[in-house]
């Protein structure tokens, strides 16, 4: 006589069921990468007007960043954001930075700062040079040496022809700073040997350019600050650099 299989328990079966409805109904948790990346919460920073080696960023109509020392030297159309630092701390200067309205104060005289990310705030200034250079577009010139059109850099082959004469030049400037690479890139394509000194970095190298910016009369400089064997400019211009490298090149007194 055939004997019938033996059926599971009723209570066996049900934990059975609710052990497997567990795991197939459990999510995966979401990967981390989805999320936004929020920035590192710097510490908390008092800073006034008169705080000592006090470094302010602020970004012009253009995109482009300046820097100054003073709050006063920034214009009151560029005070709601700016980015601040301190030239001999280190914090605020890696992926989290310091931003602030100038406009706004608290009760002490200090200004109520904020933690942005690096990459927001070099945005800022990308944003802003891409809608000027969009707005631009209609107006270049399409046939090449326009009058209008940028002075192009010299090529390979016209940096070969250039006289090597050891001239030298430091730049000071920040690692954010597109118009100091920019001057890098053109001085070394002129033949020129160039020191580079991030003045956010190194307290010693701004302090540095400071000494230089005030022997040559110049105060509110924004970056890069650039210094032609004795000669001092403020900013990128090729036509400026141009001069500066042919009185070294031909030992005129500077």
């Amino acid at each position: 006589m055939p004997v019938a299989p033996r059926r599971a328990p009723i209570p066996l079966l049900f934990c059975a069921l609710l052990l497997f409805g567990a795991v197939a109904c459990k999510k995966d948790p979401a990967p981390e990468g989805d999320a936004a990346p929020k920035p590192k919460e710097l510490p908390a920073l008092v800073v006034k007007a008169d705080t000592p080696n006090l470094l302010i960023t602020w970004i012009d109509e253009k995109g482009d960043f300046k820097v100054v020392t003073k709050p006063a030297d920034v214009p009151s159309s560029a005070r709601e954001k700016v980015r601040i630092a301190i030239a001999d701390k280190e914090v605020g200067t890696g992926d989290s930075v310091y931003v602030t309205n100038l406009n706004e104060s608290a009760p002490d005289g200090s200004f109520r700062l904020s933690t942005l990310s690096r990459a927001a705030w070099e945005e800022l200034g990308a944003s802003r040079r891409a809608a000027r250079l969009e707005a631009l577009a209609p107006l270049a010139p399409s046939a090449p040496g326009s009058p209008s059109a940028p002075a192009a850099a010299p090529s390979a082959g016209d940096a070969k022809k250039l006289p090597m004469s050891g001239v030298q030049a430091v730049i000071y400037g920040a690692a954010w700073c597109k118009p100091c690479h920019d001057a890098e890139r053109y001085l070394k394509q002129r033949g020129v040997n160039v020191v580079k000194k991030d003045i956010e970095e190194n307290e010693a190298a701004a302090a540095e350019m400071r000494r230089k910016l005030e022997r040559a009369g110049l105060g509110g400089a924004s970056i890069p600050v650039i210094d032609v064997m004795g000669r001092i400019l403020q900013g990128f211009s090729t036509a400026a650099l141009d001069r500066a490298i042919e009185a070294a090149r031909s030992s005129k007194a500077l």
